[in-house]
């Protein structure tokens, strides 16, 4: 298995949410973490047991698992409200991504775990934001809520497409929420953004 890589996507204006900064070696613990329970979740096995012994201080944060395979997406689930410490959300958010209901007819299966590539997002606190396209595309992911309904993106949702602002906000009310995209224009719709510090095999 190659080594973490850490893509750190740094804040790029003064309404940036902060986030505390993890270490490369905590992320590639991390990521053994995400490994370990997708590997009990695909095999039917019991979960890996995190030792909570060692383990620097980390923040209480949201967390997304993203799992690829030959660059394709094979699953995606992350928690903006995370119920448990940073391992045990990872462990929670690796085992959810095998069950990606965008899959349920092509579930993971333990022949494809050795080329299955997995990239943690973690995630800084959220900031509203008043004006929609006030957020930086490459560095901010962004929430929406309206009514009943919530989306996001990551930040780099769209990156190859070449998707500017617009067509960002509008992909997300469409994809993410069965909304019009033209739903973010409206002014009871609620837009957060936030930052992540990413860490991938």
């Amino acid at each position: 298995m190659s080594q973490a890589r850490r893509l750190s996507l740094r804040p790029s204006c003064e309404s940036t949410p902060i986030m505390e900064t993890i270490s490369d070696e905590t992320g590639a613990r991390l990521l053994r973490v995400a490994r370990s329970a997708i590997q009990a979740a695909v095999s039917g096995g019991a979960d890996a047991l995190i030792d909570e012994k060692d383990w620097p201080a980390l923040p209480r944060c949201g967390v997304f698992v993203t799992l690829r395979k030959s660059g394709k997406l094979r699953g995606c689930i992350g928690t903006f409200t995370p119920m448990s410490d940073l391992p045990q959300t990872v462990a929670q958010m690796a085992r959810a991504a095998t069950r990606d209901p965008r899959f349920t007819a092509t579930p993971i299966g333990s022949e494809e775990l050795h080329n299955i590539r997995i990239e943690l997002s973690i995630l800084s606190p959220l900031e509203h934001i008043a004006d929609p396209l006030s957020f930086e595309l490459g560095r901010h992911g962004v929430k929406i809520r309206y009514g009943m309904a919530t989306g996001c993106f990551l930040p780099d949702v769209g990156a190859d497409l070449g998707w500017d602002k617009e067509t960002f906000l509008s992909e997300l009310c469409r994809q993410k929420m069965g909304l019009s995209p033209d739903a973010w224009r409206d002014e009871q719709a609620e837009v957060s953004v936030f930052t992540v510090q990413k860490f991938a095999e």
